[in-house]
């Protein structure tokens, strides 16, 4: 906006770039018979027990705020849930934040620990928020490529590269958005002697910790030592579909959390209480639905990488999450060529992996949260656009 010649926006705002993702969501929302296989979110509704759960917190009248920090019983259910799932110990009562989804508290924690020109390790392919949030912190990310060698896992001694003196913090996505990939304890073990040995902090998104398929997963906070060097972010939005709930949290050390708290208490107060209780109902009584849910990922994801490997594409097995991130180098296009021709030809909507990051390109990202039967026919018809262009 201009008023009489004077831009009244922040310059690093203008400099910020669109998401790419929700680019190729609203060129799919207006057009028609269109599959969209773009925008990573669950097919399933939530489950009704935390839906009635809400439901009654409204009618025995809780609508009032809660505690800045969230409802002491769901912080408490959250730190057993860690403890159970992941055995990771933290005091509910001082390390346990409840956020409006993980991505504020990949924010707040970002603004709670960096100072102006502190650099921040991002690993690539990755969430598309990352580097705009780290740069709205005063931070400079630096990145670090996963290639699909090492099947898109980041491997200790390139990040260990890329640390400096001004080094703050390293962000890690296990099971990962936009490849699906799962690093294994051995990896993040590697990982945890370089964070040992620079004396720097992780911030783990475990957002997508209970849709890993084949392996146990290993919250990066478990690693030994490293629960006093991570931050650790996850939510409710994946695993137990409530993405429009808008319901996360962050642990992590005491004066981090702290830290993070003073910043949420001033720009949000809270997160809405009728989530809250939702969210309690869901680590109480729903993780039946979670695995159901994990079951039938698995079966979809096993379909999409056969399918995509018929066709002639090269598509590495994710190990979580409910992404592919398949090459489409042989077909000759750019990313965005693949993505806008598919959309414009076939009517099937995915990501250019190159939003991703720049180590994307030649790579698309696949959702498989999708039902058999829409996945079938994306399917089809991508084998159809693809045979016409190899």
């Amino acid at each position: 906006m201009t008023t009489e010649g004077k831009n009244f926006v922040a310059d690093h705002i203008n400099e910020l770039k669109p998401s790419g993702i929700r680019r190729f969501f609203d060129l799919a929302s207006k057009m028609e018979n269109v599959i969209s296989l773009g925008v990573g979110e669950p097919d399933f509704v939530t489950p009704w027990n935390v839906i009635e759960a809400s439901y009654h917190s409204l009618e025995r009248g809780y609508t009032s705020y809660t505690a800045n920090a969230g409802l002491l019983e769901l912080r408490q259910e959250i730190s057993k849930f860690l403890s159970e799932s992941f055995q990771v110990e933290y005091n509910p009562e001082s390390q346990v934040l409840v956020t409006v989804g993980a991505s504020q508290a990949i924010d707040v924690a970002f603004r709670a620990i960096i100072n102006p020109g502190d650099e921040v390790i991002i690993v690539e392919p990755s969430f598309v928020a990352y580097v705009p949030a780290v740069r709205l912190a005063g931070g400079e990310p630096v990145i670090v490529e996963a290639t699909q060698e090492n099947q898109f896992r980041v491997q200790a001694h390139q990040i260990e590269a890329a640390i400096t003196p001004k080094t703050k913090a390293i962000l890690i996505c296990s099971p990962n958005n936009p490849t699906g990939a799962v690093l294994s304890k051995e990896e993040m073990e590697a990982i945890a002697t370089v964070v040992k040995k620079h004396n720097i902090l992780v911030l783990s998104d475990e957002i997508y910790a209970d849709l890993t398929y084949d392996e146990a997963f290993t919250s990066f906070a478990a690693i030994e030592g490293m629960a006093e060097h991570t931050i650790l972010i996850s939510g409710f939005s994946k695993a137990f579909a409530m993405t429009g709930w808008r319901l996360g949290y962050a642990t992590g050390p005491k004066e981090i959390i702290q830290a993070m708290t003073k910043i949420h208490q001033y720009t949000i107060m809270c997160a809405p209480t009728m989530a809250q209780h939702g969210a309690l109902e869901a680590l109480r009584n729903g993780m039946d639905s979670v695995k159901e849910m994990r079951v039938s990922y698995r079966q979809r994801r096993n379909f999409v990488v056969k399918a995509l490997r018929e066709m002639g594409l090269e598509c590495h097995l994710p190990g979580g999450a409910f992404y592919v991130f398949p090459s489409i180098e042989k077909t000759g296009l750019t990313s965005s060529e693949f993505a806008e021709q598919l959309l414009q030809e076939q009517r099937v909507a995915v990501v250019p992996g190159d939003v991703f990051g720049d180590s994307g390109r030649g790579y698309i990202r696949c959702s498989y949260a999708s039902s058999m039967k829409q996945l079938d026919q994306a399917m089809k018809r991508m084998d159809k656009f693809v045979q016409s262009k190899i």
